[in-house]
């Protein structure tokens, strides 16, 4: 869990990491682009780091002492990118993903999760139009409702993505300033921040680039805290949802029946492609009634026993807009569902 207790002033914090840096670097053997072992520092002195430290404190007006400071203090994690090509929304079969996140206890805790938060969680849905279960489901799935939310340091992270990890550097580089400025934002060193192997921070694992964005959405451009304030946390995801297109009263994902001969193979991207009317020519077809042009999107899920083919609308993507794995928007999608029917339950 992310430290919670307020730091001292940024600046004196900072001031004595810088401190510690400089007699770091008097010692340290470093060369640009020479490969380095798990725990070392960074060389600030590399071109592409030294040209980014230049960029924050004329563009941003960020102190050049207190950015030497965070970014000196980071580690090399180069584990984090073999995490990051490991992840199960990527390597893991759909029935395999389900049994590790759609499971009792996690739907257990989502309805007591909505319980001792459905007055807030009523309210946003009604603004945003995303129901209360869809909203937790995502908080289910990213953190278990707030109880992983990332044990990374997210200096550390940032920086080994943004330069040591070449096919995303540009986006990490753009995510390290982003979460520079929100440290600013919130008052605390930026070296006592953790968050996910991704680099996603709070209950609602935003990158720092949308954190921001929600603040000053949500608090006019002021702190808002994303580990402990329920009823941002909860606005959070949706307004990100809301933001992308949500439609209220919309359908997400429905089962489908398919024909024996029916083959068809995920796509390279997910978009909505289809409609209802060109599935229903290539052999699937849904049991609910919905307008033929609607666009939508089919699913190939491998299950234990083969595929079964399921259908997406317009939500479903939106969903994918959070995390960008249909494995994991179906999981989203399957959570929200069964915690739906537990609260329907007379004993719920």
């Amino acid at each position: 869990m992310t430290d919670r207790i307020r730091r001292p002033a940024l600046g004196i914090r900072l001031a004595t990491l810088a401190g510690a840096w400089l007699l770091l670097a008097a010692f340290s053997t470093d060369e640009p682009g020479v490969p380095r072992s798990n725990g070392e520092p960074f060389d600030l002195e590399r071109p592409e780091i030294a040209a980014f430290i230049d960029q924050v404190v004329t563009r941003d007006g960020l102190q050049r002492a207190e950015v030497t400071a965070a970014l000196g203090a980071a580690v090399v994690r180069p584990e984090l990118t073999a995490e990051m090509k490991q992840a199960p929304e990527k390597t893991l079969d759909w029935w395999q993903y389900r049994l590790r996140f759609v499971t009792p206890g996690r739907i257990e805790n989502g309805v007591r999760f909505i319980k001792e938060h459905q007055a807030v969680l009523d309210e946003i849905a009604a603004q945003s139009g995303v129901p209360p279960e869809y909203l937790a489901a995502i908080l289910g799935i990213e953190t278990n409702y707030g109880q992983i939310t990332g044990t990374f340091r997210e200096v550390d992270t940032l920086m080994t993505y943004a330069f040591d990890y070449p096919e995303r550097g540009q986006f990490f580089r753009s995510e390290l300033r982003a979460f520079l400025l929100l440290a600013r934002d919130l008052g605390r060193d930026p070296t006592t921040i953790r968050g996910s192997y991704g680099g996603a921070l709070g209950v609602p694992q935003l990158m720092p680039s949308n954190y921001r964005k929600f603040s000053a959405q949500y608090a006019g451009g002021g702190a808002v805290d994303l580990w402990t304030d329920w009823r941002a946390i909860v606005s959070g995801v949706a307004d990100f949802l809301a933001a992308r297109g949500w439609e209220r009263n919309g359908l997400v994902l429905e089962d489908a029946s398919a024909a024996d001969d029916v083959r068809i193979e995920a796509p390279a991207h997910f978009g909505l492609d289809e409609t209802i009317d060109s599935l229903r020519a290539k052999g699937i077809a849904i049991d609910k009634k919905v307008k033929g042009s609607t666009p939508v999107l089919v699913i190939p899920a491998v299950v234990e026993s083969g595929l079964k083919y399921r259908v997406g609308f317009r939500n479903f993507y939106v969903i994918t807009r959070y995390n960008p794995r249909v494995n994991y928007a179906m999981a989203v999608c399957d959570l929200a569902q069964a915690m739906r029917l537990a609260l329907a339950e007379p004993h719920a």
